[in-house]
Formats: C-alpha cells, structure tokens, sequence
C-alpha cells in the first residue's frame, strides 16, 4: 500500500516538492471483492455500524502503536466528507476511525484542517482515470488551519482503493509550509489489484 501511494506522490516530486520524506501507508485488512472483509467497511460506511468501525479502528490502532513507523505521529487528519453528505449520512467515517486511532497513537484528530467544499460523485463503480479526475481539486486547506509544529501527519481513510482520495488530499496539504511535514496514510481495509 505505502509503495503504491508513494507512485502517486513520486510523480509530483521533482517540479513542486524540494524536499521528499517516503510516506508510510497502512491498512488492518488487504482483500479482494470476493472476501468477506469487504463488509467490515460497507458495515461502517453504509449501515452506521460505528461500533464495529471503533471496534475493527482499535485493533488496526493497536498495531500502528506497536510500530516505530508511527510513533511520531503529530496529528490525525480525516479525510473529510462535503457538508451535504455528511449531514445525510450523520456522520464521517473517517473520523470515527480517526478517533480511534488518536488514542492509541496519542495524536490529537484534526478535522478542521482539511475540506471538501466540492461534492463529488460515488466512486465505487469508477475506473482508476475517472476516481482521479472526480477528485481532483475536490479538497483544500481551511483558511486560517495552523499547521506549523506538524513534522508527520496521519491522513485517514475507510477504504484505500487505487488511492486516488488520500492522494488528492495529499496534494491540498501540500500547498501549504510546511513542505517538510511527511504524510503518511492509514485505512481500515486496501483492496488487492
């Protein structure tokens, strides 16, 4: 998954990016469409099963403590929904696995740094090219966010795909200092290709 989100960055490196730390990326689950994992996120995001969102966020919360990779964590950013979305869903569940991951990581979850001022369409029907496209510019840095003193931020998602939401929002962070800030991802589940 990291060698697969940081394909994704690499391409931006040398024109925008001076200075470049590898980003590290992880996920509790690796499946494919035909296993039951898949549910354990559509539970989550679709049926408001936030107690197994917490429950399956505490074990992947548990491994990331035990690694060195994350131990320096500064902040937890979820990826965020568009206002309309959020209000008929009732709540974002990237912030449900955020939380959770901020008590084990002891990182505070920061969801007034990122927005989604742009609504975007459904993407699990999408090819890799129409994922990209619907997502790009969809994300930006709240006016006025502080994120100076973050040397390694967390971004947060339910599900890594072909990773082209994190990327996107890898890129509004990006636009802001500091340039040295490395990004890292953490999902509930990465889907196999």
């Amino acid at each position: 998954m990291a060698d697969r989100f940081n394909a994704l960055v690499q391409r931006d490196l040398e024109e925008s990016f001076p200075f470049f730390e590898y980003s590290y990326a992880t996920a509790l689950f690796f499946y494919r469409s035909a296993t039951g994992y898949r549910l354990i996120t559509q539970r989550l995001k679709y049926h408001s099963d936030i107690a197994a969102g917490r429950y399956f966020s505490s074990m992947l919360g548990r491994e990331m403590a035990s690694s060195a990779l994350f131990s320096d964590v500064d902040a937890i950013i979820p990826v965020p929904l568009h206002w309309s979305r959020r209000w008929s869903r009732g709540y974002n569940q990237a912030e449900i696995i955020g939380e959770t991951l901020s008590g084990f990581l002891d990182a505070p979850l920061r969801s007034d740094i990122l927005i989604r001022p742009r609504r975007t369409r459904t993407q699990t029907k999408m090819s890799i090219a129409q994922k990209a496209s619907n997502v790009c510019g969809a994300f930006r840095v709240r006016e006025g966010a502080d994120l100076q003193g973050l040397l390694h931020v967390l971004i947060v998602d339910d599900v890594f795909t072909t990773g082209a939401t994190v990327h996107a929002c890898y890129l509004a962070l990006r636009e802001k200092p500091p340039s040295s800030t490395r990004i890292s991802v953490a999902t509930l589940a990465c889907i196999g290709r």
